[in-house]
């Protein structure tokens, strides 16, 4: 179980990097799973970019799609770090997008059941 406080290496020109306006940030961790490696490839030529990773590159720590306005996914917890008049990097960036991608009033309607 990984716990507590890693470095993460931004792949430059990335939704990350652009977020954090770093190349290397730390993050707190709580979590058992990894990234599998024997995969990272195959993915990443079906367009998954390995965002960040450790600074020795053997472990993924965030991965994005190349293709989709804001898919991002983080081995690590942002949530730990964010505050209402403080928003992670991730978070305030993911609002951004959200605003720019869908206006309000233009979201389409939700198929709900009328059995509900």
């Amino acid at each position: 179980m990984r716990l507590g406080l890693y470095p993460c290496k931004l792949l430059p020109n990335t939704r990350a990097a652009t977020a954090y306006k770093d190349s290397l940030v730390h993050e707190r961790h709580r979590h058992r799973f990894e990234f599998n490696n024997e995969y990272r490839e195959l993915l990443g030529k079906a367009g998954l970019i390995a965002s960040g990773t450790s600074p020795d590159g053997r472990l993924v720590e965030i991965c994005e799609l190349a293709d989709h306005p804001w898919m991002i996914g983080t081995q690590f917890h942002p949530e730990f770090t964010s505050r209402p008049n403080r928003p992670h990097p991730l978070f305030r960036d993911f609002i951004e997008m959200a605003t720019k991608t869908i206006r309000v009033g233009d979201q389409r309607p939700l198929p709900l059941s009328s059995n509900a």
